[in-house]
């Protein structure tokens, strides 16, 4: 596996060693090991998957709050997104800032988003399959999004379509808004 730092410190792409020859190709999505040489170590929980019929089909800016907050391993299988992080630690010197790569079957990378940080994304093409791993369970009490738009955080989402929405997505409050126990350096 080859780990890629980005921008926003903790966040790292991903990218597996894929081996191919006449019949297709293998390659290992997730290793203990592999991770754990790059100073990873995380005991994931929970395998997730998602089906977003649209093209343009937004979901998040998602996260949960302490004490079960979880750390996401992303990958998209069908398709491809536009996969969103965004730091929402108080106090980081990266607080509101974000990163997106594409994420898809083609490309096969994946995307770590830690603890302390909101994920999203958006759909480029229709019949969309996203997986990704949890370090904690899902916790509806601790369940809390920020707005897809908000301007200070300035996500340059691909597309500039009215993005499908859930209901909760639509209502969600901006950054400076939200519900947020996350302090940078805890």
């Amino acid at each position: 596996m080859n780990i890629i730092e980005t921008s926003l410190p903790g966040v790292k792409v991903v990218e597996p060693k894929v081996f191919g020859d006449h019949r297709g190709w293998f390659m290992e999505t997730y290793s203990l090991a592999e991770l754990a040489k790059a100073d990873i170590n995380i005991d994931f929980v929970q395998d997730n998957q998602s089906f977003s019929a649209a093209k343009g089909t937004l979901r998040g800016l998602h996260y949960q709050l302490n004490p079960k907050a979880q750390t996401k391993l992303v990958r998209c299988t069908r398709g491809s997104i536009f996969d969103v992080a965004v730091d929402i630690r108080k106090g980081s010197p990266t607080f509101g800032k974000w990163f997106g790569i594409e994420l898809s079957a083609e490309n096969k990378k994946q995307l770590l988003v830690p603890k302390g940080f909101a994920h999203g994304f958006m759909t480029l093409t229709d019949d969309v399959e996203v997986q990704y791993k949890v370090d904690e369970l899902y916790a509806p009490e601790c369940d809390r999004g920020i707005i897809w738009n908000d301007p200070s955080i300035g996500i340059q989402w691909p597309m500039n379509i009215t993005p499908v929405l859930s209901a909760k997505d639509e209502k969600a409050p901006l950054l400076n808004e939200a519900d947020n126990n996350f302090t940078y350096g805890e």
